[in-house]
């Protein structure tokens, strides 16, 4: 414990490549992916990728988009949301 004499070891304990977080963003990254280009969005989508935060936290970098990227993607959640299910 910190103050009995004992310093504090802050290091990262996970790999960032086997951690459960990590896989978790790799495959909502591959399912993102595989819907845009069902969409044929595949090109307007460069930076997207998986990635971890200095937490170990899985996050999904889906990068800048045109306006034009943004309405259609808007446009196709908004039809997505309106399917009954």
């Amino acid at each position: 414990m910190q103050g009995d004499g004992e310093q504090s070891d802050d290091r990262a304990i996970w790999a960032p490549h086997t951690s459960k977080e990590w896989y978790a963003a790799r495959d909502a990254t591959a399912a993102l992916r595989d819907v845009l280009t069902a969409a044929g969005m595949q090109q307007e989508f460069p930076y997207l990728r998986a990635d971890l935060n200095a937490f170990g936290h899985g996050l999904i970098e889906l990068g800048r988009v045109s306006p034009e990227t943004a309405e259609r993607l808007a446009e196709l959640l908004r039809r997505a949301i309106s399917v009954p299910e």
